[in-house]
């Protein structure tokens, strides 16, 4: 294979891996899909768009449930075939060929994935009340569901390439999921070296996305009088101690990267396929150092 094309070759190595993939039944990954999606829809769709919590809350587990998807679909594919790779590298296999097909693959599972999230997403979550940046409210949330599911696939493919075997891979899998889900700025507040790693996740960047397509600053605070008083340096608004009810605010300051633009929603796109686009760069590069003696 020394002198065959990376176009020639990518596409030899992508009909075997959906050949390998339909024998191995690929479609449990859309069933998996289905019980994932509809867990996360049935429980928080009907608190969607209402006020800004229960969105923002919403939106991260919907997201999280994309990056879930995604590196479920790839975290054992490459590390189990590790042996046939050094066999066909020595072959004249183009690891970046190899990478390709793989990706392609991906991108085609993922794309009928993100089709059955989002379909779910439209019985219960009421993509219509969310204000639309450019065509469609709907299709900005799909195309942000794809490029999460699609680059947490690909990001499985790099970890599938680093480790050196199935069991190591499922090992790494869960802090790979703990750190997207810390670092995505939802469940803590994040200053000094965390803040600057956030902006290397996807699920910061899918967060922004969605917060940016439903106008999610927009949205009602609703928070309890005592922690008003208790921070009222955070809150533009009248306290009173004494009441204890719940209160429908603003939140001041806004988040920067839930801001309602077509410019901060094209950024987080954007972001998100150059994460993929490194993570596929970086599994080629560690294929090549995992082979180099061959």
């Amino acid at each position: 294979m020394n002198d065959t094309s990376f176009g020639t070759q990518t596409g030899v190595y992508f009909k075997k891996i959906a050949r390998i993939s339909m024998r191995e039944k690929a479609w449990k990954y859309l069933i998996f899909a289905a019980i994932i999606g509809s867990i996360v829809v049935f429980i928080v769709g009907k608190n969607m768009f209402k006020t800004y919590e229960q969105t923002n809350s919403g939106f991260f587990t919907l997201a999280s449930a994309c990056i879930w998807i995604g590196i479920f679909n790839s975290i054992q594919s490459i590390c189990k075939e590790h042996e046939i790779v050094r066999a066909e590298y020595r072959q004249g296999m183009k690891l970046s060929a190899y990478i390709a097909a793989h990706t392609l693959w991906q991108a085609l599972l993922c794309l009928a994935e993100s089709l059955v999230v989002f379909i779910l997403c439209c019985i219960n979550m009421h993509f219509d009340k969310s204000p639309s940046l450019m065509a469609s409210a709907y299709v900005e949330n799909f195309i942000t569901i794809y490029l999460l599911t699609f680059g947490a696939a690909v990001l499985g493919l790099m970890i599938s390439s680093i480790s050196g075997n199935p069991t190591t891979a499922m090992t790494i899998m869960p802090f790979v999921l703990i750190v997207q889900l810390i670092l995505s700025g939802v469940l803590f507040k994040l200053s000094g070296a965390s803040e600057f790693f956030s902006n290397f996740t996807l699920s910061k960047w899918g967060m922004s996305a969605f917060g940016a397509e439903s106008d999610l600053n927009k949205l009602d605070l609703t928070i309890n009088a005592r922690l008003l008083s208790e921070q009222p340096m955070r809150y533009n608004y009248p306290i009173d101690p004494n009441t204890l009810q719940p209160m429908m605010l603003k939140l001041d300051p806004p988040n920067k990267f839930y801001n309602h633009e077509v410019g901060r929603l094209l950024l987080a796109w954007l972001v998100c396929i150059a994460i993929t686009a490194f993570n596929a760069v970086v599994s080629v590069v560690a294929l090549m150092f995992k082979n180099r003696d061959s």
